[in-house]
């Protein structure tokens, strides 16, 4: 089935007009995407705010990641059979009104609800905008798209810790959603009124697979719950764990079954028929391990090993945005010019480095110390991502340029919660060899051990009278010494592993084949 005919020609808008539904079309996924990680840096502020335990406060996240992930390959059924226009001001108004709800949740069940209606209202707008952005423009206007969309997939997360470090210092944590009312309104609006390039076919919904979708969001969303809890639950060990897994595994089956045999699929997976796009998506992935995992670690390290407050977190990470900046100009020239992979063979070595760089963390870095390796993180990201744009989405038109769109962006979160699973895990996997290695090299100088605790438990008790209070006291503070050494140990650990990974990527760029590169499309795509 074709919906070729339900497409309008946008070639007959004025560029002016062009450019600024492109626009208000960003800033409602630069909402989307920027939520993510706003909480990163107050979660401290919302658990205390909601009153929630420790092991309940992620939530704040997976919920909101789980059912992003599940909206953002639905996005481009959806699109076909709403119209574009509806789809995205539907989503950005639930967006806005849902956020609400988060600012006034009064416990984390409330709150983790309202984080999924977030997350999956929002995750529309991300590969809806990508898809419009390559229909309305072709030639050299086209060739700033990309460049445009990667520097927005990427300043949203980054900056997100900042944002909401600053709302939470100096106002409430709850007005890290609230801030997205004026926005959201706005973007609602402005593209119902403006965003008319297509038209809506309600009959796909009478033939909706309903089975297809089912077995897409338990796959999803069985993964996303497998990783973000995996780590906690000492994976395999829990039977919830390896029931959802299973679970994951057997709607992935039949996910991939619908897709090929059913009539009316709500994913299509024959952009994968292309090299270049599987490429790219891959790419992505990669990327999505790096970004997620590097923008999740360095708040928690700040945290645990410094003590920051949300403040100080947002302030120290917020050099990678700007970095990232000036990177889009030069990577959207650079990739007008020369060969996609040249570029990227350039940025993941300098991202490679950027991860190395980190790893030579002590528990005492703080902004000065990040400075220099978050500058050229933000710098090697951009020429990672703005080619792999590019070379994903150049040559799909029409309603394959839909499902390329929510595929090629459903990798690079994918990519981010498979990595924030990982390095979770060899955080704590890392940090506990670096205790006991602690352990025992303390047993075997136990004299000095016990002058040290001595001698800090004599200082105690110039405050308190209590000589075996102050010998609590003082094995405390060393026992935190030794937790903190062990946490910014593993911390390197992580890092250094990363920066191996992301180096050995790079094995992937020849195996493209430059053919591919801007090429039309093929029979089967165009279809």
């Amino acid at each position: 089935m074709t919906n070729s005919h339900q497409l309008l020609d946008p070639s007959s808008m004025p560029s002016s007009k062009k450019f600024l539904i492109f626009g208000v079309m960003a800033f409602g996924m630069f909402l989307a995407l920027l939520d993510i990680q706003v909480v990163a840096a107050s979660l401290s502020e919302v658990q205390a705010g909601l009153a929630a335990g420790p092991d309940e406060i992620s939530w704040v996240q997976t919920a909101y990641l789980m059912a992003e992930l599940v909206m953002i390959p639905f996005s481009a059924f959806l699109a076909q059979a709403m119209s574009t226009r509806w789809l995205f001001s539907m989503s950005a108004g639930l967006f806005t009104l849902s956020s609400i709800a988060c600012g006034l949740s009064w416990n984390i069940e409330s709150m983790t609800i309202c984080r999924a209606i977030q997350g999956f209202t929002g995750g529309a707008m991300i590969p809806t905008v990508f898809s419009v952005g390559f229909t309305l423009f072709s030639g050299k206007q086209r060739a700033v798209i990309p460049a445009i969309l990667g520097m927005v997939s990427v300043l949203a997360p980054t900056l997100g810790p900042t944002v909401g470090g600053l709302i939470t210092e100096y106002i409430n944590w709850r007005w890290i959603f609230f801030i997205n009312i004026v926005p959201g309104i706005a973007v609602t609006v402005l593209t119902m009124t403006l965003l008319k390039i297509d038209m809506p076919n309600p009959a796909m919904f009478r033939r909706i697979d309903w089975l297809h979708l089912g077995s897409m969001a338990m796959a999803l969303g069985g993964l996303e719950y497998v990783l973000e809890e995996g780590p906690r639950l000492d994976w395999f060990g829990d039977h919830r764990i390896t029931v959802c897994a299973w679970l994951s595994l057997v709607a992935l089956v039949v996910f991939l079954e619908r897709s090929f045999f059913s009539s009316s699929p709500i994913v299509r997976l024959t952009p994968f028929k292309r090299p270049s796009f599987m490429f790219a998506c891959i790419f992505n992935l990669v990327i999505g391990f790096g970004l997620f995992s590097s923008t999740y670690l360095i708040p928690v390290y700040l945290a645990r090993a410094r003590g920051f407050n949300s403040l100080q977190i947002g302030t120290t990470v917020f050099v990678v945005g700007i970095a990232q900046f000036f990177s889009t100009i030069i990577a959207a020239r650079l990739s007008e010019k020369v060969d996609p992979r040249c570029v990227i063979a350039v940025g993941m070595p300098m991202f490679s480095f950027s991860l190395w760089l980190t790893s030579q963390a002590t528990s005492q870095w703080g902004f000065a110390e990040f400075l220099v390796p978050q500058l050229v993180r933000g710098l090697a990201i951009m020429l990672c991502i703005v080619p792999s744009v590019g070379v994903a989405l150049s040559g799909f038109e029409g309603v394959e340029l839909r499902y390329a769109s929510g595929l090629f962006n459903l990798m690079r979160n994918l990519g981010g919660a498979i990595g924030i699973a990982v390095v979770n895990t060899w955080l704590q996997d890392n940090a506990r060899r670096a205790t006991a290695r602690f352990g025992e090299a303390l047993a075997g100088n136990t004299q000095i051990v016990n002058e040290l605790i001595d001698g800090v438990s004599h200082r105690f008790s110039g405050v308190t009278p209590d000589q075996s209070l102050a010998l609590l006291q003082a094995k405390a503070m060393f026992g935190k010494i030794v937790a903190q050494q062990a946490f910014a140990i593993a911390f390197d650990d992580v890092f250094r592993l990363m920066s191996f990974l992301f180096l050995g990527a790079l094995v992937m760029v020849p195996f493209a084949k430059k053919a591919a590169f801007g090429s039309p499309p093929s029979p089967v795509d165009a279809h």
